[in-house]
């Protein structure tokens, strides 16, 4: 069973929220709101946070300028996963993506399953990384975000989180780069 170990130290992670939409500004953007508000209730680390109309290449840019940073952990982008034409959050992701994590999904939809019921379907909620950062988009409702945090990232980037975490790996994310 999952568990907080206490002995351990917290390691505070550096994380970039990046929201997605044609519509919305800073001011107004209460699903990252919610996701920074959380991150640094964690005892985590804001590192950087924007806002990217619901464009692929432009999504993507900004994903590979901050997997290029060495002062960002983590990337977690909310809006634009779900089935429109304008929904492309998802593949921008992707494009950027060295590996996906793919019970990242599977795991936001047994989740929403309890809260939303069979609408849970419409999202495409994923995870991956890339240049040894975590990247995971979310769907844009602070719901969907509360969730996402509270029953799986919350966890997974606290490094007492046992029996593992996605802390822990960070080491061994680009370790390929240093085989010969």
């Amino acid at each position: 069973m999952s568990r907080i170990d206490e002995s351990r130290e917290f390691i505070p992670v550096r994380i970039a929220v990046l929201t997605v939409s044609d519509t919305r500004t800073l001011a107004e953007d209460r699903s990252g709101d919610t996701l920074v508000q959380r991150l640094t209730d964690a005892g985590h680390t804001l590192a950087a946070r924007a806002i990217c109309t619901d464009d692929r290449e432009l999504i993507a840019s900004q994903l590979r300028e901050w997997v290029a940073s060495p002062e960002i952990d983590v990337v977690i982008s909310t809006g634009g996963t779900g089935l429109t034409g304008r929904d492309v959050t998802v593949e921008a992701h992707r494009d950027v993506y060295e590996k996906e994590i793919d019970a990242f999904g599977t795991v936001f939809t047994l989740i929403s399953m309890q809260k939303i019921g069979t609408s849970a379907v419409q999202s495409r909620a994923t995870g991956g990384v890339a240049g040894g950062t975590y990247l995971f988009a979310l769907p844009g409702s602070t719901g969907a975000c509360r969730d996402a945090w509270d029953e799986i990232l919350g966890f997974q980037l606290d490094y007492r989180h046992l029996p593992c975490n996605f802390v822990e790996i960070f080491p061994r994310l680009e370790e390929h780069k240093r085989r010969k």
